[in-house]
């Protein structure tokens, strides 16, 4: 009896021992593994491709109108009448502002009375020359004040049109500056007009882009005050002149605004399209800078693969690849920071895994 109980003592020591032995183990294992595994890291993967780029100069301009004038009085006068507001749109040949005329229509009137006095007269004395009761000479006399009578009242109309103050081509007016009994003489500024339904563009150009541009070249033209916009321009005039100073030209440039959007003294960013070429291109989001020396992570078999690359030029938020990967290999586009060479890697879009699989086979 004894010895049984000694017996069972012993074995149960021993499977204690054991499975104090097992949950260390356990224990061990589940230190070194953490309270939860981590899974492969998200990353977006695009494929290297191949794009267009394009080599551009850019400049700053200036806009001027179309046309542009600041509308005087021809005459010294007060004025009458004014025909419109400020920044209306108006007709060539429509009256903006009326002068004071009371005493130019009264010499109109007088003018042509005195015009259809002569011409009675000269008519009359034509009748009776053909029955030859007065002689030629009282004809050509008659005819003579007939003239001088028509010329005097054509001056007349000239006075009254001089005080009518007219838009001499179409476009956008500016402030008023005048008002109703105003006296106004010539030099007297009244309101600015500008036509701007095309948009004149000068920037200055380096000489030694001036073989690169000809009359009818096409560029671009951006705006601060219209960031989501470009605006398409085209070469009309280079300047005859560089300067000795600066060693630049100035270029015209013509912008369609028929919409209206841009304003004379605007400040324009201009992008002169010197070459295009294509070239095998990564997203510059995609590249690790290390010291001099450039690096990309590529996709292999669900795994990141730190490569090194030869860079070239960037363009639009792309990088040129002279050397390190090819045409369709998948590349680490964001997420580069989370990941080191060898990181297990999920893409988020394997869309861009397969297009690279068909490329390489």
């Amino acid at each position: 009896m004894l010895a049984s109980l000694l017996l069972f003592l012993v074995l149960s020591g021993c499977d204690a021992g054991n499975a104090g032995a097992g949950s260390g183990k356990a224990g061990a294992a589940q230190a070194r593994s953490g309270p939860f595994s981590r899974g492969p890291t998200l990353v977006v993967v695009k494929p290297a491709s191949i794009r267009s780029i394009k080599e551009e100069v850019e400049a700053i301009g200036t806009t001027l109108a179309n046309e542009s004038v600041i509308l005087t009085a021809q005459v010294t006068d007060t004025i009458s009448k004014v025909r419109f507001e400020d920044g209306d749109y108006v007709e060539a040949g429509e009256i903006l502002v009326e002068l004071t005329n009371e005493e130019e229509t009264a010499l109109l009137a007088e003018s042509n009375a005195n015009r259809e006095d002569a011409d009675t007269q000269f008519r009359r004395l034509e009748n009776l020359l053909r029955d030859g009761s007065v002689p030629i000479s009282q004809v050509d006399e008659a005819r003579s004040r007939v003239a001088a009578a028509d010329a005097r009242y054509q001056s007349v109309v000239a006075r009254l049109d001089d005080r009518l103050i007219r838009a001499p081509f179409s476009g956008i007016l500016g402030f008023r500056q005048v008002s109703p009994g105003t006296l106004v003489s010539p030099g007297t500024a009244i309101t600015s007009l500008d036509d701007v339904s095309i948009i004149k563009l000068d920037f200055s150009l380096p000489e030694v882009y001036l073989s690169l541009v000809e009359p009818g070249m096409h560029l671009t033209a951006e705006s601060s005050a219209f960031r989501d916009r470009r605006f398409d321009a085209t070469v009309s005039t280079i300047g005859s002149r560089v300067d000795p100073v600066t060693r630049a030209a100035t270029i015209r440039a013509h912008i369609d605004n028929r919409d209206l959007k841009l304003r004379p003294g605007m400040l324009l960013t201009v992008r002169l399209t010197t070459a295009e070429r294509q070239a095998l291109m990564v997203p510059e989001t995609a590249m690790l800078q290390r010291a001099s020396q450039s690096y990309v992570y590529t996709v292999k078999d669900g795994r990141a693969e730190m490569v090194q690359i030869q860079r070239g030029a960037r363009y639009d938020g792309w990088v040129e690849v002279l050397d390190g990967v090819a045409a369709g290999d998948p590349v680490v586009a964001e997420g580069v920071i989370k990941i080191r060479n060898g990181s297990e890697v999920s893409a988020q879009n394997p869309e861009a895994a397969a297009f690279a699989d068909q490329e390489r086979s």
